[in-house]
Parts: structure tokens; sequence; C-alpha cells
């Protein structure tokens, strides 16, 4: 038995490699694809959502917008048609979690310069305060892409009814008043048909990590 093996031991050398290969490729094709969750607002913790859409459960995306960026630029839905894009919430002068929000977003920046598939788009919560010059030195200070990314500007009481009624981002029930502030750490995954897939805490970098990996399913979602 032992001169049988020896003889044929090349043989059953290539059969387990064979074998472990044939495994392997059938585990793979069995396996589901990880997929992302569409989010609509019934799946969010109410207190993130306006009362006017807290219980939609589909077909939510998010809404028209019409916004000014860092370069004096008007900035719509339509300079992401066909991105992928993570959103924000911010402000210039906020001396808390938005600077390490922002030191995040840097990050992920660098990690997209070159997919063209993926944009990055920051609001201003106080856009009294954030001009258009100001949103500029600020993008220049952080080394902001102005093809990637855009600091936006514009009407309050828009950037808080997107905040609330589309990006299911803030707790609170402000509507952009004159005395309203939101804040929040969550950056937004929206895909390319302006659907939430995810949310994700700015400030953490294992949160971030999961963004990145996130980013990479839903880019493959694409390219089946």
């Amino acid at each position: 038995m032992l001169q049988f093996f020896a003889k044929y031991k090349y043989f059953f050398i290539v059969l387990t490699i064979l074998s472990a290969i044939i495994i392997f490729l059938f585990y793979n094709a069995l396996k589901p694809k990880e997929r992302l969750p569409v989010f609509q607002p019934a799946m969010v913790n109410a207190e993130l959502v306006d009362s006017t859409v807290q219980y939609v459960k589909k077909y939510h995306t998010i809404a028209d917008f019409n916004l000014i960026n860092q370069n004096g630029d008007t900035i719509t839905e339509s300079h992401y048609k066909n991105k992928i894009y993570i959103a924000d919430f911010f402000f210039t002068t906020c001396p808390s979690i938005c600077p390490i929000m922002t030191d995040n977003m840097v990050k992920i920046q660098k990690e997209i310069l070159n997919d063209k598939e993926v944009m990055l788009l920051s609001h201003s919560v106080t856009p009294q305060i954030d001009s258009v010059p100001v949103l500029k030195a600020y993008a220049r200070k952080k080394g902001v892409q102005d093809d990637k990314w855009n600091l936006v500007t514009g009407d309050k009481k828009q950037i808080y009814q997107l905040a609330r009624k589309s990006y299911l981002a803030v707790k609170t029930d402000g509507d952009g008043g004159p005395y309203d502030m939101i804040h929040t750490e969550n950056f937004i995954l929206v895909d390319k048909e302006r659907r939430i897939r995810g949310f994700y805490n700015g400030t953490d970098e294992e949160s971030i990590r999961k963004l990145m990996h996130d980013l990479k399913v839903l880019k493959e979602e694409y390219h089946d």
C-alpha cells in the first residue's frame, strides 16, 4: 500500500490541489454577493426623520437641490448624475466634530481622487456665515479638490429640508429658521439613483473603514 501511494504521490498531490480549487470556486459561486440595503425613512430612527416622511417605506430619494459651491458655481443634483457620492453637514467655524469630519473627508478624497464614479458633497448648516469666500478659504486650507468635492452654501431652509427630509441625518425638528442649528456627525452614502445606502459616523475611524468597504460593495453593483 505504501509503495502504491509513493508511486502515485504526485498524482494525489495534484488531485488534492485541484479538489481544493474546485471547492473554492463552488463556494464562491454559491455564496450570495454582499449587497447594501436601500434605506427608507421608515427604517431610520424617527428622531432623524421629518414627520412628513417618517412612514415612507419605498421609493425614497434625495430631492432636487440648487446651492452654491466654494467657487461661486451653482450646484444642482445634475452635477451628481450617474455618480455615487458621500454627503455630510458641517460649518466652517465648528470647534468640535466638524474638523474631525472634514479631515476624514480629506482622507476619503485621497482614496477616490482617480475614481470618476465617486464624489463628495458637504452642506454648510450656517450658510449666513459660510459665504463663497469663506468656503473657498476653507477649501484651500483643507486641500479640497474642486472636481471631486463641493462645499455648498445657499438657502438655509433648503439645506435644513435636505438634512431632515432627504438625507435623514439630523436629530432636530428645526426648519432652518434664524435660530435653528443642526449638528450631525453622519456621513451618508448615496447611490447613482439618489438612494441612501448607508449611514456612518464621520468622526470614527472604524466607521470610515466600513464606509470605504461599503463604497466598494456599492460600486460592484454597477459592474456585475
